[in-house]
This record gives structure tokens, C-alpha cells and sequence, in this order.
């Protein structure tokens, strides 16, 4: 096993832990260790929302989660050598959930983990306008599989990987952020859910940083809600075991962190929370590459080689969506998102027809390793977007037959009270 670098103490809260980690982007944030380009070490995570969410049957937890503690990250980490224009090489050699004796502990990530629809109210999801209420889904893990008794009949292998993973931004960076963020909030400052997350100071856990340094971070430092140029919460399913990353470094060091461990994914994680969500541990080899972003045109956000460790499955029932709003009858021109969003209410209304409720489904399609392309995008005025659903992962056939759809009782998800 490599060296751990970072080590969670799962019965605590990421702020107890004798080292912690933070919930901020900001330049200042100091590095926790510092390894050596070549160096191969292993780090600890705790789930996203320092375990909000506990393995029962309300969502009550989710409908109530803190957002403003969020993301809980491990790091930063230094890179001996690293400095603004070089490219942080990383590699993903192996990511799991938590080691635990028993199969189910109290933590996301002790062979379990959950997947939630956000209200509206409390951040939403791509799909919050039909599905304005939390819901929730407990997932058990069994080795490289998962099933659940909040969606019966599905069984499939997770793509495991970090939701979150960044270098940290430069002063520069993190003002434009800040300021751009900030204009878009104006436009339309009571929507809800907002437009953007500002900074916020409440509950704002700053890593190691001491003295008048933690309240000028948590004042200044970016909320980890949405990607970046420096990478980010980007939720790319692909990023697992076998993928190589090159950031773009925009302070001394490089200054990386991570977190937001995910057991299974959809592209787009469409209801927010819609991963298979985890504590765990990731194991990481680093190197540079000085001067590679002028080398190789890397202005801005990483570029990747995908992983080759993946589940793989070979049929699939695909749904399309065009950029037409069919609740409105509005034509949208080349949306991909507009697309998209009905590619997923298409696939929705189908699980429905066996008995899944909406809910279910818009859990499913977000925890499952689904694939979402842009099929077409040129074609005025409507883009065309696919989504891509593994027929195996269902313990009956899901395809259209002439004697049509065998409807069932297949329970329900975790629901408010």
C-alpha cells in the first residue's frame, strides 16, 4: 500500500480532524504535505457533505443538508518543483470506498453509499423544475457491484472516481471567479435555485490556516459547487482507475486537492446529488511537465486521458431529446442543455411504464454508469442529444416488445415526512 498522506478519522468531522482539510478555493489555503514528482501515496476522503446523510429510508437528511458546509476536501498538497505554467501530471492507480470489517458501517463509503434528488429550495438538480422535492436512494455495495432497496431490479458495476479534484487557483484567478460569479447572481438575484453560490464565510473550514489567514480565506474563498478553469467539481465518470490528468498550475507548488469520492456516475450527474455518493480513499502517482501549459496551448482546465479500468456493456437503450421545450411548445435554438433535459424526461416516462416511480428513475439514470453525448449540433435550430441506458443492469428485459411493458410494484425512494 502506498504511504498515506492524508488520514480521515471517519468517526470525526473533517474540522476535528487532527489535520484537516477545507471547503474553500483560495490561494492562501496552506499545503498539508509536500511530495515529489515521481512519488506514488495514498489519501483519505470523507463524503462530500462531511456525512450529512445517513443509510435509512427519509430524505429528510438530504432535504435538509448544509450546502455551505460543502466540499469537504483532502489536501492541499504540494508538488516539490511546481510553479505557475507547468502542467501537474496525475494519475489515478486505485480508488475504493472506506476498508471496513463489517460490510455496513455508519459513513457513506462502509459498503454503502446514497444518491439524492435536492430540492429546489436547497440547490435543485437538472431536473428540479419536475422534481422540486429531496428524495434518496441507499445503495449497497457488493465488491465492484451495487444494488439498492429504494430502486429494485438494478444491479451494476460503478466507474469509481473523484468527483472533485483541482489545483489551487492564483489570487488573480479566484478575484475573476469571485467577480464574474457575482454579475451573473445580479441578473437575476432572488431565482431560486440561484444562479451561482457567492462567498460565505459561515461554516467555511480553511485546512491548517491560523490567525487573521482563516477569516480573510473564508471571506474570500470559493465555493467548490461548480468546475473552474483549474479543474474542479467537474464529475467526469472517467476519471478513474488508469486516468492520467494534466492540470494547469497557477500557484507555487501546484496545490492540489481532492474529494467527493463516487462510486457509480451517470454523465451529468443530473439530480445534483446524483452520483453514488462516498467516503473512501484514492491512491495517486504525480509528476510536471515545466512549462507545459505555453507548450501545449493549456490556457485553461485540464485535459485528460480516461481511465481503462470501466465497467463495460455492450447494449444499450438509447433516448433522444431535441432542443424543444414540449411543456411550453418553444424552440430553442441548438440548446444542448434543453436537449439533454428531454433526452432524460424521455428516458423517465419510459422507466415509468415498469413501474418505477419519476423518482426512481431520475435516481437510477443519475447513479447508473449511463453515457450522455451531443449527437448533433449543427442542424438549426435543434441540437440533438442522446442518452445511452445498459439494458443488462435490469434483472428483466427492458426493451419494447409487442406485448408491451410488464408493469410491477417496485416499491419506492426514501421520501420527506
Amino acid at each position: 500500500m502506498p504511504k498515506v498522506v492524508f488520514s480521515i478519522d471517519q468517526s470525526k468531522s473533517m474540522r476535528e480532524q487532527a489535520v484537516p482539510g477545507h471547503n474553500r478555493w483560495h490561494p492562501d489555503i496552506p499545503a498539508v504535505a509536500t511530495v515529489r514528482p515521481g512519488d506514488e501515496f495514498r489519501v483519505e476522503c470523507r463524503d462530500w457533505t462531511d456525512c450529512q446523510v445517513g443509510n435509512n429510508d427519509s430524505a429528510n437528511d438530504v432535504r435538509d443538508i448544509d450546502l455551505t458546509q460543502v466540499h469537504m476536501l483532502s489536501g492541499p498538497f504540494a508538488v516539490e518543483g511546481a510553479e505557475p505554467g507547468d502542467l501537474l501530471v496525475v494519475d489515478i492507480l486505485d480508488i475504493g470506498p472506506i476498508p471496513c470489517p463489517e460490510r455496513t458501517g455508519d459513513v457513506p463509503g462502509q459498503g454503502w453509499g446514497y444518491t439524492g434528488i435536492f430540492a429546489k429550495a436547497n440547490g435543485g438538480g437538472f431536473l428540479t423544475d419536475y422534481y422540486p422535492d429531496a428524495y434518496k436512494a441507499i445503495w449497497d455495495f457488493h465488491g465492484v457491484q451495487a444494488t439498492s432497496r429504494h430502486v429494485p431490479g438494478v444491479r451494476y458495476t460503478g466507474i469509481t472516481h473523484p468527483g472533485l479534484f483541482a489545483t489551487a487557483p492564483s489570487a488573480e484567478l479566484l478575484t475573476g471567479w469571485n467577480r464574474r460569479e457575482k454579475a451573473l447572481i445580479d441578473t437575476d438575484a432572488g431565482r431560486v435555485p440561484p444562479l451561482a453560490n457567492p462567498p460565505e464565510p459561515n461554516n467555511a473550514v480553511t485546512g491548517t490556516a491560523t490567525g487573521d489567514l482563516v477569516e480573510r480565506i473564508a471571506r474570500e474563498g470559493a465555493r467548490t459547487v461548480p468546475p473552474r478553469e483549474h479543474g474542479g467539481n467537474q464529475d467526469i465518470k472517467n476519471f478513474t482507475r488508469g486516468a492520467r490528468v494534466f492540470f494547469p498550475v497557477y500557484v507555487t507548488g501546484a496545490n492540489f486537492s481532492l474529494g467527493d469520492l463516487h462510486f457509480s456516475q451517470g454523465d451529468g450527474e443530473i439530480t445534483f446529488c446524483g452520483a453514488i455518493e462516498m467516503g473512501g480513499f484514492i491512491d495517486l502517482h504525480v509528476d510536471l511537465i515545466k512549462g507545459g501549459m505555453a507548450k501545449y496551448g493549456v490556457t485553461t482546465n485540464p485535459i485528460f486521458m480516461p481511465g481503462n479500468v470501466e465497467p463495460r456493456y455492450s447494449e444499450f437503450l438509447s433516448f433522444v431529446g431535441i432542443s424543444v421545450d414540449h411543456d411550453t411548445d418553444t424552440n430553442h435554438y441548438l440548446d444542448a442543455t434543453v436537449a439533454y433535459r428531454r433526452a432524460c424526461l424521455n428516458a423517465i416516462e419510459y422507466l415509468k411504464t415498469w413501474g418505477y416511480s419519476g423518482e426512481q428513475a431520475y435516481l437510477l439514470l443519475g447513479s447508473a454508469p449511463i453515457e450522455g453525448r451531443i449527437s448533433g449540433i449543427v442542424d438549426i435550430p435543434n441540437a440533438c442529444c442522446t442518452l445511452y441506458l445498459p439494458t443488462e443492469i435490469f434483472d428483466f428485459d427492458v426493451r419494447p416488445n409487442a406485448d408491451g411493458p410488464v408493469r410491477k410494484d417496485r416499491g419506492r425512494c426514501a421520501v420527506t415526512s
